[in-house]
């Protein structure tokens, strides 16, 4: 089975999901594919901080009118690799986000993610902690779901309670990540350390060279796409080519 939908679903609220879901897609992009982001995270709308300009149509607008299409409301990252980074993210007023977090406009974003997913390689969704129905749409619809969480005592205790939502709605994580922590977590698959690139304007980017952030990343990637990517990092584990 080849991999097209992965949803990164945060544990808690500030797990780096929204972060990690553009660096996964820009790493993607290094080995030549072309993929898009979207945001089902309504309520922080932190995919938009990626994005340069103005946003018109949103994701919320592509959930509730049918007029508008997928390729309206995707916008190209800027980003320096052979493939590509196109971000679907929310930026709208209270009442347009409560429109789109009905069950109808629900199901639609599912439809979304399919409809993404047969105009580029690779779809990344954007999801908070399953608590709404964007959130159960994103989870369900996606070929694999992966759970990131911060490393902490706070994060362990929040993948407990999300496994239960997930089961809930008759899905499962099929990888966990411990975000911006130096120390392994026991339940986390894979860790991702701090990045030295914080500014969401500033990313996505990994040029610092003490940073081991790049090939993290690479591994949730491959992992979560059940791929193997062809990109070089140097032997201090770098990839410091990969964004400017």
């Amino acid at each position: 089975m080849t991999i097209r939908t992965v949803t990164l679903v945060g544990a808690t609220g500030g797990a780096g999901t929204t972060r990690l879901s553009v660096e996964v897609a820009a790493t993607l992009a290094r080995d030549g594919r072309e993929v898009a982001v979207i945001d089902a995270n309504y309520a922080t709308q932190g995919l938009a901080d990626y994005v340069d300009g103005r946003i018109d149509p949103d994701v919320t607008t592509l959930v509730t009118d049918d007029e508008t299409a997928v390729t309206d409301a995707l916008v190209d990252l800027d980003v320096d690799a052979p493939g590509s980074v196109a971000a679907c993210p929310a930026r709208a007023a209270f009442e347009a986000l409560a429109r789109a977090k009905t069950a109808g406009a629900a199901e639609r974003l599912g439809e979304t993610i399919d409809t993404a997913a047969e105009r580029v390689d690779h779809v990344v969704v954007d999801a908070p902690p399953v608590a709404d129905n964007p959130a159960v749409a994103a989870v369900t619809r996606a070929d694999r779901v992966g759970v990131v969480l911060p490393a902490s005592n706070r994060g362990v205790d929040a993948l407990q309670r999300l496994r239960g939502r997930l089961a809930d709605v008759g899905t499962a994580a099929d990888l966990v990540v411990s975000n911006r922590g130096e120390d392994p977590v026991e339940e986390a698959d894979l860790t991702v350390p701090e990045s030295a690139v914080v500014r969401p304007g500033n990313a996505p980017a990994v040029t610092d060279p003490d940073d081991a952030y790049a090939p993290a990343v690479a591994a949730v990637a491959e992992t979560l796409f059940d791929a193997s990517l062809d990109v070089e990092f140097p032997e201090d584990g770098l990839l410091s080519d990969v964004l400017q």
